[in-house]
């Protein structure tokens, strides 16, 4: 990991402190910024960043506005978007905006470390269903939980059962080998959800 130089952005100062020490065991160079345009301003001039991490939710600019401005600057720099506040709206923004991950807080520090690695080898998480299709039921209960619908709204627009609709979620999230609403999210956004079935 030696020779990269990663980005981070957090209004808090302390968090700023807390995910440098962590990467920095990877043996990368840190910058980090406590606003969003300070972190602009040094992309504008050094293009040697290799990954960028963003919280979210910071005042003057937030995450995904200083993701969005990133790109323009710095299409091939690889952004990973950080919240507590996640939820699927934000992380499908987040990800059609280009972020290569989005992880919630709290952070667990090895999990995210392994995290870094892969955006850094380039080993970025794979969209497959691990071969396992889905049926027309659970593509449209996925559907509608990239929409953001809980299980009584799909349960009640499918005239299915709340148990039902359970079940089916339970299998998706099986299949996609997730154990979280966000992790399924990342995974399903590269299929193309509005094809009719």
């Amino acid at each position: 990991m030696a020779g990269h130089e990663i980005f981070i952005v957090d209004d808090k100062v302390e968090i700023c402190r807390v995910v440098a020490s962590a990467v920095e065991t990877l043996g990368c160079q840190v910058s980090y910024f406590t606003n969003a345009a300070d972190c602009l301003e040094k992309l504008s001039n050094k293009h040697n960043c290799s990954l960028l991490i963003t919280d979210v939710k910071m005042p003057d600019m937030d995450g995904l506005t200083l993701l969005s401005k990133a790109k323009k600057i710095a299409p091939w720099i690889p952004v990973m978007v950080i919240s507590g506040y996640g939820d699927i709206p934000m992380v499908l923004e987040a990800m059609k905006l280009g972020a290569v991950d989005f992880i919630e807080k709290p952070l667990d520090r090895n999990s995210f470390l392994c995290r870094v690695k892969s955006v850094l080898n380039k080993d970025n998480l794979q969209h497959s269903v691990d071969g396992k299709s889905l049926t027309k039921t659970e593509k449209k209960v996925l559907k509608m939980i990239l929409d953001g619908k809980g299980n009584k709204e799909i349960a009640y627009i499918l005239g299915r059962g709340l148990r039902t609709v359970e079940f089916h979620r339970s299998h998706i999230m099986k299949k996609f080998d997730v154990d979280n609403i966000v992790d399924l999210v990342k995974k399903a956004i590269p299929m193309n959800m509005d094809e009719n079935e």
